[in-house]
């Protein structure tokens, strides 16, 4: 996965005034009700219309460059969620991710703190991602994949691998022949 670096230091006017957009964004987003036209409205205009039919992202959100965010089809994002996505999230069909969960695409350099170093987070059709749990920079969680409760992932998780932990480690592959629609 390719990594690359965001100096926070020369930040664009434009980048300084889409950051407070979306910030703005955001805050409505979260004390819209959620059943109204408004809030559909209001998710619509965050991922910039990348988001795909029958999905649903329930507030509160938080986070950063949500224009980064890529969300397929028939996928449920849960309150609390907390999207980093400097470097990019792509989040194919039918995921699940519960409450509270983090997914985190950018860092912060370790000598350079105003620098942040960027990979992309991609989690692949019908993944199930357990409430609490962290994806961290570069991560890809492979095709119906399942991420415990409270797990930190710092490292790929292949298709149907079912892994828990800090850092997260697989304790059972899934029977791919066992999955329906």
């Amino acid at each position: 996965m390719k990594e690359f670096r965001y100096d926070t230091r020369i930040q664009s006017e434009d980048e300084v005034k889409r950051m407070a957009y979306f910030k703005d964004l955001i805050f409505k987003f979260n004390h819209t009700l959620p059943s109204s036209p408004e809030y559909l409205d209001i998710l619509h205009t965050i991922f910039k219309g990348k988001i795909g039919e029958k999905s649903m992202v329930n507030s509160p959100l938080s986070g950063t460059c949500f224009d980064e965010v890529k969300i397929g089809s028939k996928v449920v994002i849960n309150s609390n969620c907390l999207m980093m996505a400097r470097g990019g999230i792509t989040i194919e069909d039918k995921v699940m991710i519960a409450a509270n969960c983090q997914l985190i695409s950018n860092n912060h350099d370790v000598y350079v703190r105003d620098v942040l170093t960027c990979k992309e987070v991609i989690i692949k059709e019908g993944a199930w991602i357990g409430a609490g749990a962290t994806i961290l920079p570069g991560v890809t969680i492979g095709k119906y994949a399942i991420v415990g409760a409270g797990s930190v992932v710092t490292k790929d998780v292949g298709d149907y691998e079912v892994v828990v932990g800090n850092p997260a480690r697989v304790i059972k592959v899934l029977d791919k022949e066992k999955f329906y629609g």
